[in-house]
């Protein structure tokens, strides 16, 4: 007699409290654990104060301030930062911060995608969906990003090889994927630099390397998706066909112009 064969079902996977509640793009998972810390988020009716507490996310009931919270609406923006504001939340110093260009939208909790140190300026995307957001900053899936960088000298295309080569900074291995003169004067270029991952201050350490001052880093591209013409400290939310051309299955490149 045949045995009688049946698929298991799924197996349900439980996650921590505070990491649910920042994948429903409610609030950072810091944010979360305060909350939770301070009894105001419950499951389903009980209030919960651990927040490594396991919940089914889709099942159980969750509340903060007694409101019952879903899926809340993915947000994926772009804008252009202005140089000087510091690209985070808070500032232990004072500074303003990117958040300052977003002041009266009520767009609820957003993160940046990715970074651009104070002094930097230009592309800078942010979202409440860290799932997408992890996969735009990995080195392995993210696409390239292209940035226009005025420099002190004019570099020659021996130098600028050596910028492709790469160097060793502070034990780390610097490179950029491609680099090329757009312009330049009697003492300074701008300069198209275009990165396939993206480490801490990372051009601006290349290039002192190799004695060239930075007078100015705009980021111009993150793959297809171009600055344009969004004004400075603008934003805009992303089309869907602007998400598409971003995801890790589109055709991973840089553009030339702004």
């Amino acid at each position: 007699m045949a045995s009688k064969h049946t698929s298991a079902a799924p197996i349900a996977v439980r996650h921590g409290l505070a990491r649910v509640l920042s994948k429903l793009g409610i609030c950072s998972r810091t944010e979360a654990a305060k909350w939770i810390e301070a009894g105001r988020v419950s499951v389903n009716g009980r209030v919960v104060r651990n927040s490594e507490s396991p919940v089914l996310r889709g099942v159980d009931r969750l509340a903060v301030d007694g409101v019952e919270i879903g899926e809340g609406r993915r947000r994926y923006l772009m804008l252009n930062k202005p140089r000087g504001l510091v690209t985070s939340a808070q500032d232990d110093q004072g500074r303003d911060t990117v958040y300052r260009c977003f002041d009266g939208a009520g767009l609820g909790w957003i993160a940046p995608v990715g970074r651009l140190d104070k002094a930097s300026e230009g592309l800078l995307l942010f979202s409440n969906d860290p799932e997408w957001a992890a996969r735009i900053t990995a080195p392995d899936t993210g696409p390239r990003k292209t940035y226009h960088v005025q420099v002190d000298r004019i570099p020659d295309a021996a130098l600028l090889g050596r910028l492709v080569a790469g160097t060793v900074v502070d034990e780390e291995q610097l490179s950029a994927a491609s680099v090329s003169i757009l312009r330049h004067g009697d003492k300074n270029a701008w300069l198209e630099v275009a990165l396939d991952e993206g480490r801490n201050r990372q051009i601006r350490r290349l290039l002192a390397a190799f004695d060239i001052g930075v007078l100015r880093l705009v980021r111009v591209a993150i793959g297809p998706l171009l600055l344009g013409d969004l004004p400075k400290g603008g934003w805009r939310e992303l089309s869907p066909q602007e998400m598409i051309a971003l995801s890790p299955d589109a055709r991973r490149g840089g553009h030339g112009a702004a």
